[in-house]
């Protein structure tokens, strides 16, 4: 029987020990705040949705979960602060679809890597965008708003989120498939963007469900389809692009993310943490009312999984709609 050395054992009793501390540092987590970078603006629909989950969090963990916006470049200034944190669960990513599924299919250079540079740790729901005109437009129809447009090539002016960003390829496919010319005005958040359009700066968008539902209903503006493939609970009489005979399938999402190397143990204690927020009443009723409801649990390989899938489905649509960023 061969016997190790003495400097083997020492080793092995150190990586021992050092798994041990590992343990047990994820079992206390968090001994202290911990931040959440949004990488939006404060007052969208992202960082609306980040402050009900650190509001939970901080309840949960009994130590506070800290919002931290860190708005600019389609998410890259957020996104990239946050892969440069230690991987200790101490700084983590609140985020949406187009920052790790859309980016690096768009930027020839990307400062981060969504899969290399991160540890997924929860989806949080999946949702389109809402097709929000000026109430001043006088349509009221996708059908109308389409064929307005299309009398008036490069008259009428949209706006978006950003370069890139969900509303603005969303935008573009529609623009594409239904043979309209308009104008796009990149803002730097959906809340800017939004407001543009309450001023009349613009004419159109597509936005976020959770930031817009309210301005719907009280008739600020008006909504004339959603992206998704089917139809939303809170406007049943609102059709989709699918069914309106523009074919589309990507969805949006929020989601919670770690610098890679972060510990299993410590990602899972947030997964499990955030699906119980996820399952628990008040928080469901909260989500709902900022139109998101499609709210599945998910294993942080799930969540992995989806990125993968996204990645390519977005992918596809940036090729699609011919938008490249330097």
């Amino acid at each position: 029987m061969k016997t190790m050395h003495r400097p083997a054992l020492l080793a092995a009793a150190l990586l021992a020990l050092a798994g041990l501390a590992r343990s047990q540092d994820a079992a206390s987590y968090p001994q202290r705040p911990v931040t959440l970078v949004v990488p939006t603006a404060a007052a969208g629909g992202t960082d609306t949705i980040a402050r009900v989950f650190a509001e939970g969090l901080t309840r949960l963990f009994k130590q506070p979960f800290v919002v931290d916006n860190r708005p600019g470049a389609n998410g890259l200034v957020g996104v990239e602060l946050a892969a440069r944190g230690a991987p200790d669960g101490y700084r983590l990513l609140f985020t949406y679809t187009a920052s790790m599924a859309v980016n690096p299919s768009l930027y020839r250079k990307l400062p981060y890597d969504p899969v290399r540079d991160f540890a997924p740790i929860a989806q949080i729901g999946r949702a389109g965008n809402l097709l929000l005109v000026s109430r001043d437009l006088p349509v009221h129809t996708l059908k109308e708003f389409v064929d307005y447009v299309r009398a008036r090539p490069g008259q009428i002016s949209y706006c978006s989120w950003g370069q890139g960003s969900g509303g603005h390829l969303t935008m573009e496919f529609l623009n594409k498939q239904a043979g309209l010319q308009m104008q796009h005005v990149p803002y730097k958040g959906s809340s800017p963007c939004v407001q543009g359009l309450l001023g009349g700066q613009v004419q159109a968008a597509f936005a976020d469900t959770s930031s817009t539902v309210e301005l719907v209903r009280a008739g600020r503006v008006r909504a004339l389809a959603h992206s998704g493939d089917k139809r939303i609970p809170s406007q049943p009489g609102l059709p989709s692009l699918t069914e309106a005979g523009y074919p589309f399938h990507n969805y949006s999402w929020y989601g919670v993310f770690a610098p890679a190397k972060t510990p299993q143990a410590i990602v899972d204690r947030l997964n499990t943490a955030i699906n119980q927020l996820l399952q628990e009443p008040a928080t469901a009723r909260k989500l709902a009312e900022l139109n998101l409801t499609d709210l599945p649990p998910t294993t942080p390989a799930q969540f992995a999984q989806t990125l993968r899938q996204d990645l390519a489905d977005w992918g596809r649509l940036v090729r699609e709609v011919g938008v490249q960023l330097d």
